[in-house]
């Protein structure tokens, strides 16, 4: 599992780096920092062009400077080489978790279930809040598995709490309701 993680880590940190010299070498054109027409040019202009061409259509259809367009490769290889390499650890933790639970009988498996439905409970809230932040609609197509996922225990909570100006708490005491819930079942476990 190490092993894995390590290549993944060295593969992405390669392609940032194959990324960073792609757009110094479209820098350098561009800025004309070498002779336009020159051997060095062209071949630099080979190897950047077919890589930076897609993302400066994209920057360009978003109302940017397709000048730009080599660090915002560098900035969209960086983002999302962090966001696979933090999804292949949660898989490797949720494999050895299991892995674990499976050697530790059904007691282990119960615990292990318990953790992992508040888990999600536990992302499907801040989801819901963050979503509220960013002006998210709530009947969306990427927010309304959150707020089916979480009405049961918020809206009562909700009813309960006196109102608090244009702060909504029922979010924050449903966590806590649901944590309190886990650590009882954890310890009737």
């Amino acid at each position: 599992m190490v092993e894995l993680h390590l290549v993944a880590r060295w593969f992405v940190f390669t392609l940032f780096s194959a990324s960073v010299v792609i757009s110094v070498a479209s820098w350098v054109v561009r800025t004309r920092r070498v002779p336009p027409f020159s051997a060095l040019a062209r071949g630099l202009r080979a190897v950047s062009d077919p890589v930076l061409r897609p993302v400066e259509r994209r920057v360009v259809r978003a109302g940017g400077n397709p000048a730009q367009a080599g660090w915002w490769l560098v900035i969209g290889v960086a983002v999302v080489g962090v966001v696979l390499l933090s999804l292949l650890d949660w898989v490797l933790s949720v494999v050895l978790q299991v892995a674990d639970a499976a050697g530790g009988g059904p007691r282990a498996l119960v615990r292990l279930g318990v953790v992992v439905v508040y888990n999600v409970f536990f992302i499907a809230l801040l989801v819901r809040v963050f979503g509220s932040w960013f002006g998210a609609f709530r009947y969306s197509r990427w927010m309304r598995p959150a707020y089916v996922l979480t009405d049961w225990l918020v809206e009562p909570l909700r009813r309960m709490l006196p109102p608090m100006g244009i702060f909504d708490f029922s979010p924050l005491a449903a966590l806590l309701v649901l944590w309190v819930l886990k650590t009882f079942l954890l310890s009737l476990l």
